[in-house]
């Protein structure tokens, strides 16, 4: 009977840990997305560089403590210096002069990420293009913040966990 218990709630412990935790995005939101020009080293790599400053960016202004209208008003203000940062990366880099900036609704495609279905549609965002805006973006929630720099599919590596009461339940039962 012991042995029945500690199975069960060796299970149980399992089951609890093999759970994904399911990050949805609120109806009130604020998009944020940066497409590059096209798919070339050099223009994701500007892509990138574009993103993590304009995050950088964000990150002073502390939208996080504030609600939807706050944020609003906030990403509002700051277009300005935005389009600083934006123009700012680029002469540095040399290799487009050109980029248009644009808050509002603007078209999100389905994107499938760890799983997740974000359906398409029109959403409030920021979106910057660089050049012709043919190559793969980034994209994440300004508010509520739900951004990581590592948020491109394409560049995160899954990360396998294995359970020691798993595997001494494997081996033994």
């Amino acid at each position: 009977m012991k042995k029945a218990v500690i199975i069960i709630a060796c299970l149980i412990l399992i089951i609890s840990l093999g759970k994904k935790e399911v990050i949805t995005i609120p109806k009130e939101a604020i998009r944020f997305r940066v497409i590059a020009n096209s798919n070339t080293e050099e223009d994701q790599s500007l892509k990138k560089q574009v993103t993590a400053n304009i995050y950088n960016e964000f990150s002073k202004l502390n939208i996080q403590d504030k609600d939807i209208n706050n944020a609003r008003s906030i990403i509002k203000s700051q277009i300005q210096t935005i389009d600083n940062v934006v123009k700012n990366t680029l002469n540095e880099t040399k290799l487009t002069k050109k980029y248009n900036i644009n808050y509002g609704l603007n078209y999100f495609p389905e994107k499938n990420y760890k799983g997740v279905i974000y359906p398409s549609g029109e959403y409030e965002s920021l979106v910057i293009t660089l050049g012709d805006g043919l190559g793969e973006n980034f994209w994440c929630v300004l508010f509520p913040p739900l951004c990581l720099l590592e948020a491109e599919e394409s560049e995160t590596s899954d990360v396998e966990y294995t359970s020691f009461i798993k595997e001494v339940i494997e081996k033994y039962f």
